[in-house]
């Protein structure tokens, strides 16, 4: 996931005066801010829920980590966005504390190859729309079922709620799983990370995002699937060199994340793109129906 030219630069642009404003904040841990005020032209008319929606946005917080990289170049901090995503690890989380703290969103994760609930999935996924944060479910890939297999697990397990993020194929290499140690071939990973995307987009009518790592990425060329947001895990620098050419939509860029509300580690996320492309994202209307917009700064990922 690259970030587009011009997104950049207005995000770094941006991202540059927040950090001013705040620089006397501490350098591990910063309050969310509201996001700049709206701006359009005189001639069009925000549509309200757009309005309620953006002002309702906490922006560029900056959470804690216990094993902090030393980003040179463009870090985390200069995208509005930010999330988590969390599993059993994490144990109990007070989701109302971690929606105060500035976090956006959250991946639940909820199943793992054809047989496996994540124990926490259920309370995680009830507490989390309690505490009003947007939130969706993610799926581990496992290389010893068949796609079909796994596409109906989670299907049965994770519910179909307006509302929700998109679902998330969470497709690596798992060296550490001790029932299978198949490793396809690049073509056969993308073929059935493909069958896996079609099955989970005709039963929630939304292409899954797909998570994915570095040596994944490498080895199988699952970047060249076509239509599909991509979320990259980069902890030692920024996509754009990690991942060169690479078009993504989130940026997990630390798994030793502190934010309040969860004990212990866990993995930060940053979204490529301003406050409002995230609300565009998420299917919101920016301007009530009329004359068609005029062209407008987009992320380019």
């Amino acid at each position: 996931m690259t970030t587009g030219r011009v997104f950049k630069r207005a995000a770094l642009a941006l991202g540059a005066a927040a950090l001013a404003v705040l620089a006397a904040c501490s350098s591990k841990t910063r309050a969310p801010v509201p996001p700049p005020p709206l701006d359009a032209p005189t001639q069009r008319a925000i549509d309200p829920a757009f309005a309620r929606a953006y002002e309702a946005l906490s922006t560029y917080p900056r959470f804690g980590d216990n094993d902090p990289h030393g980003w040179e170049g463009t870090t985390p901090w200069v995208y509005p966005i930010h999330g988590i995503d969390v599993a059993r690890y994490q144990g109990r989380i007070d989701w109302p504390q971690v929606r105060a703290s500035g976090v956006s969103f959250a991946w639940i994760k909820a199943t793992e190859g054809g047989d496996f609930i994540d124990p926490e999935f259920r309370a995680n996924w009830r507490a989390a729309r309690r505490a009003g944060l947007r939130r969706g479910a993610y799926h581990f890939y496992y290389f010893c079922r068949t796609p079909e297999d796994q596409a109906r697990w989670y299907i049965r397990n994770v519910p179909r709620e307006a509302g929700t993020l998109p679902p998330v194929l969470d497709i690596e290499w798992n060296h550490a799983s001790p029932s299978c140690k198949r490793r396809p071939s690049g073509a056969q990973a993308r073929r059935e990370a493909e069958r896996f995307l079609k099955l989970i987009t005709a039963h929630y009518g939304r292409r899954p995002v797909l998570y994915t790592t570095v040596d994944f990425y490498r080895d199988t060329g699952i970047g060249q699937l076509k239509g599909v947001d991509f979320w990259l895990r980069s902890v030692a620098g920024h996509p754009e060199q990690v991942y060169p050419g690479a078009h993504w939509k989130f940026w997990q860029y630390t798994g030793t994340g502190s934010v309040p509300g969860v004990e212990g580690d866990v993995d930060l996320n940053a979204f490529a793109g301003t406050a409002e492309n995230w609300l565009q994202w998420l299917g919101y209307r920016k301007y009530l129906p009329g004359e068609s917009a005029p062209p407008e700064t987009q992320t380019t990922n």
